[in-house]
């Protein structure tokens, strides 16, 4: 089940999509794995990032900055 669309900003700054210029996202976590961490049993350890998909053509936005906001979407 797809989850439901969100828009995000960045301060005052409303984030749109680098290929198709949409506004709708799907977010989901994503870990940043290093093969060094994952070599030593410590992927666990890894840093977080704000993955946004965008919800027209799939490109996926990374974002480890945590003062991204997201914002329920109305479609």
């Amino acid at each position: 089940m797809a989850k439901k669309p969100v828009r995000a900003a960045l301060g005052d700054v409303w984030l749109n999509c680098q290929v198709c210029h949409g506004d709708l996202f799907r977010e989901r976590d994503v870990l940043l794995n290093s093969a060094g961490m994952e070599f030593m049993n410590l992927a666990w350890a890894n840093e977080n990032a704000t993955g946004l998909i965008c919800w027209r053509c799939g490109y996926v936005h990374l974002f480890v900055n945590k003062d991204i906001k997201l914002y329920r979407a109305d479609r």
